[in-house]
């Protein structure tokens, strides 16, 4: 393989080709199995002679970092590749620092280790998908994108997939909207981003939920914004406690996470109002809307906004695959410029592929299809948990109402954070997954409790599941 090498300065050629080489094979930039450049061409590119380049290569040879082949070439040993990581260089810490905020961000997946009884929240059942169907529409794609996908695409996105989802959410949410109106993004963290470049300066005061999503809040500060903490209750966040001087603030209305509940509609009034009042962006994330078990579904904020102070997110990583890595955003025209440079300066366009295959996938009728059939399997597995929760743990949970989405949530009645977390982790060791109100969600003094997802677990693993959940309470009397 190619490999550069830099002899600029150098005077020993033949000993830097061969430090450099190795070090690369001890660093695990060259792999075992890895076929050097023959020794003619890299001579020729290095503009040495071919002796010194062999010379090099016997050096490594005689130390066993690679082996030749007759006719083959030169590879990577096998044998140096499996401890190579034992004589990496350590490197210094290095003269550039980051700015203080990196280190207090935490990059951990909460999902990196599977579980036997998966009640996590925000995945879906990817056993479920359809994924033959899927793998159609992208090599379809993949044929009918062939002459354009040298150049590069449109920073609001494919037109086809613009279009597709404002049928969808026309009809699903009852969102009015045009193709012009909508912006793809890399999912909903970018949407969020690209939003408060474009509506926010540092400095600037944002409100959040609390409890609520982290990731937003972590996104926000970043940037330099204040972020301000505003309690949920069972009607959704507190209007009342939003700081005057907030110029958007950031909810999660149909579906609130992690309490699970659906903003009432006077809430969602007086919501508009403040905005109004106060000339505020409100940042509607729509996550969860489409699977609803019960009820008559409230209108998205978008839908009812008069005033242009809405903005609507929306995700695909809960109706198709986290991985997949699609959402978008709806936003007043006033902001439809701005937020299209944003992209542009950003990453310039989502992936074309992917763009192309939902498209595809939306408009033959199989996205609805696939929603239809996961609300169906989702409402089953929501109906056992919220039945046997309410039977078995009505002395430990006080479990909330909730009539979509893939999670519910339950206070601790009694429980410390402490306490729940001492559950958590004795849950764990029965290979039972479960998440909390952590600490970095919930405000000062705030009630702690479980949130239990029913997206990940097949029906036959919720009851035993829950009963070894059960156990982990029992052992705190």
């Amino acid at each position: 393989m190619s490999f550069h090498v830099s002899l600029v300065g150098r005077k020993n050629l033949s000993r830097e080709i061969y430090r450099q080489i190795a070090h690369a094979i001890l660093d695990g930039r060259l792999r075992p199995g890895d076929r050097l450049s023959p020794s003619r061409e890299l001579a020729e590119a290095l503009d040495v002679s071919r002796m010194t380049v062999n010379v090099a290569y016997e050096r490594l040879a005689g130390e066993g970092f690679v082996t030749s082949r007759q006719g083959a070439g030169t590879f990577v040993s096998e044998s140096v590749g499996r401890i190579a990581h034992q004589g990496a260089r350590q490197r210094s810490g290095g003269a550039l620092q980051a700015q203080p905020i990196w280190q207090s961000v935490p990059v951990q997946n909460p999902f990196a280790q599977p579980a036997h009884y998966d009640f996590r929240t925000g995945l879906p059942d990817a056993t479920l998908f359809p994924h033959r169907t899927w793998r159609r529409c992208v090599a379809q794609s993949l044929l009918s994108i062939g002459s354009t996908a040298g150049v590069y695409g449109e920073p609001a996105g494919l037109e086809d997939l613009r279009l597709a989802i404002v049928r969808q959410i026309g009809f699903s949410r009852g969102v009015e909207a045009s193709a012009d109106d909508i912006v793809v993004t890399s999912g909903t963290q970018q949407a969020l981003d690209i939003i408060a470049r474009v509506l926010l300066s540092p400095g600037d005061t944002i409100a959040v939920e609390r409890p609520g999503y982290f990731l937003p809040g972590l996104l926000f500060n970043s940037m330099g914004l204040r972020v301000v903490n505003v309690p949920v209750d069972k009607e959704g966040i507190v209007v009342s406690a939003l700081p005057h001087r907030a110029r958007a603030v950031y909810v999660t209305p149909s579906h609130q996470f992690p309490l699970a509940v659906a903003m009432t509609l006077r809430r969602r009034l007086a919501l508009l109002a403040w905005a109004e009042r106060n000339h505020a962006a409100i940042i509607e994330d729509d996550y969860d809307s489409e699977f609803r078990f019960g009820g008559r579904p409230l209108d998205p904020l978008q839908s009812i906004d008069a005033k242009g102070h809405v903005i609507y997110v929306g995700s695909f990583s809960k109706t198709m695959l986290p991985t997949l890595r699609l959402g978008f955003l709806i936003a007043p025209p006033s902001l439809k410029k701005a937020l299209l440079s944003a992209k542009f300066v950003s990453d310039w366009h989502t992936s074309g592929l992917a763009q192309s295959a939902l498209a595809r996938f939306m408009e033959e009728g199989s996205f609805a299809r696939h929603v239809r059939k996961m609300t169906g399997v989702y409402r089953e597995r929501e109906a056992m948990i919220t039945d046997i929760v309410s039977r078995d743990f009505g002395e430990h949970l006080e479990l909330l109402p909730s009539e979509a989405g893939l999670h519910v949530a339950a206070f601790a009645r009694t429980a410390t954070v402490d306490q729940i977390n001492t559950v958590i982790v004795r849950a764990a060791v029965r290979r039972v997954a479960v998440q909390n109100f952590s600490t970095s969600m919930t405000r000062s003094g705030a009630r702690t409790g479980l949130m239990l997802g029913y997206g990940a677990i097949p029906a036959r693993r919720i009851k035993e599941g829950l009963r070894l959940l059960r156990e982990c309470f029992d052992e705190m009397r």
